[in-house]
């Protein structure tokens, strides 16, 4: 039945010799290149846990007043957003380990991307013709990043409430535009009735679409350019060297996708994850600390931290100072990461077809700024979490910002220079060879001669 079902199809679509093409499809066999898939599978989690959160999810503006089985919030007042997440997470079966599931996957759907990126980076993949999909994926970053955050502000809870806060301030900073992007956002001054209602829509609706819409078009331009491949043996700038599609491909990311899921499974049953019941609904006159974001934003809040208490008027209009580390910043790096297949091509007068991929020793001066970069980040990230290093370390919180705005500009410094000379030293050398093994034999004076062993 199948195989006339398949014949009939055929007949009227003729897919046959698509299909044929489609399953000899060649990829690489380098690990390397399934962190992409890593992310594919988490977007998919994502929408099956999202979907099963946001039927139970209630984003009106109405408060309650809370009689559920968790006793410390007997009788509190709260927005049916907190109450609607309280019972997600203590009365209905399995709530709370989707919602874990959920909000892990969105952690390592993040760091997934970086990571693909990463290597997408250090190894020159971005260059002609693959400019377009570098683009794509830098957007793709960014739309994961504003999805994360709308997510984990849905809640209403402390936490997620003093971090929109933050989030308004930062768009009522931009010169001109600001209130009008405040508003459009929020739907009228913080905290507006309408804020959970437009969050919703973001994080349900549109961004998840672009987010689809955005694979869908990186996963088209892949199929169209075919992959890249790492320099080996019958290895060319014109063909791809690796396994089929089917089977081997196939049942080598069937694999990856089962343990994917099953690596977030067991990381919602067992680890747990933004615990709003211990942070309490959010009240514009309470504050919490020690506190930090999810990671992936982690470097805006420290960026806010370390910024300068700069404010300026600029022809009529004043600029505040969290328009400098928290707008111009991120918006110079993304601006440097959109450009940088260019910014490199105009650099080094390169404008081939790139098929093959460089080693990371291949390009010094690319591996130490994309290391400076990582550091950079990694700093931002670091001191967005100063109060509750300097609540373990018995430090003050504005001793860890002085050491962190040093390290700000001395730490991508000395990562460079690292970096550069590591990767230059290599590339003299030819890479790193294993020492010839020998065998230490002793002589007449009392000494050791060595025997090569083959």
């Amino acid at each position: 039945m199948v195989q006339r079902f398949v014949t009939w199809l055929d007949d009227r679509l003729g897919t046959s010799h698509f299909l044929k093409h489609a399953l000899r499809k060649a990829f690489p066999d380098h690990w390397s290149f399934m962190l992409g898939e890593i992310n594919v599978y988490c977007f998919a989690i994502l929408l099956a846990t999202g979907t099963f959160l946001a039927l139970n999810f209630d984003p009106t503006p109405l408060k309650v007043v809370y009689h559920g089985p968790y006793a410390p919030l007997d009788g509190v007042t709260m927005s049916r957003a907190y109450a609607s997440t309280m019972d997600l997470s203590f009365s209905i079966n399995a709530g709370l380990l989707i919602r874990q599931i959920h909000h892990w996957a969105a952690l390592v759907f993040v760091a997934g991307i970086i990571a693909h990126m990463s290597r997408v980076f250090f190894t020159g993949a971005f260059r002609k013709p693959r400019e377009i999909n570098w683009i794509v994926g830098i957007a793709l970053m960014g739309c994961a990043m504003l999805e994360g955050f709308t997510g984990y502000s849905l809640p209403d809870d402390l936490l997620s409430g003093i971090g929109l806060r933050i989030a308004d301030a930062v768009a009522l900073s931009v010169p001109v535009v600001g209130t009008w992007v405040s508003f459009l956002l929020l739907g009228g001054s913080f905290p507006s009735p309408h804020m959970t209602g437009r969050l919703f829509t973001t994080h349900v609706f549109i961004l998840p679409a672009a987010i689809a819409g955005l694979i869908a078009v990186h996963l088209a331009i892949v199929w169209r350019q075919k992959h890249t491949q790492f320099r080996g043996t019958g290895k060319r700038e014109d063909n791809v060297v690796g396994s089929p599609l089917f089977p081997t491909y196939t049942a080598k990311s069937i694999a990856l996708g089962m343990a994917t899921f099953a690596v977030l499974v067991l990381l919602g049953a067992f680890v747990q994850i933004n615990p709003i019941w211990l942070y309490g609904p959010y009240e514009a006159s309470i504050a919490m600390s020690p506190a930090q974001p999810d990671w992936y934003v982690g470097w805006l809040d420290g960026a806010l931290r370390m910024g300068p208490p700069w404010s300026i008027h600029l022809w009529g209009h004043l600029i505040p100072s969290p328009f400098f580390p928290a707008v111009l910043l991120p918006a110079v790096l993304f601006g440097v990461l959109f450009l940088w297949p260019f910014i490199e091509r105009r650099a080094t007068d390169d404008g081939r077809s790139h098929q093959l991929l460089d080693r990371v020793r291949d390009a010094p001066v690319r591996t130490g700024i994309g290391v400076a970069l990582l550091t950079f980040a990694f700093g931002l990230t670091a001191a967005g979490s100063d109060d509750v290093q300097a609540h373990f370390l018995h430090v003050s919180v504005e001793y860890l910002t002085s050491m962190y705005r040093i390290f700000a500009f001395a730490g991508p410094l000395v990562a460079f220079v690292i970096a550069y000379a590591f990767a230059r030293e290599l590339r003299r050398r030819g890479g790193v060879h294993a020492a010839p093994r020998v065998r230490l034999r002793r002589n007449a004076d009392g000494g050791f001669d060595e025997e090569p062993i083959l």
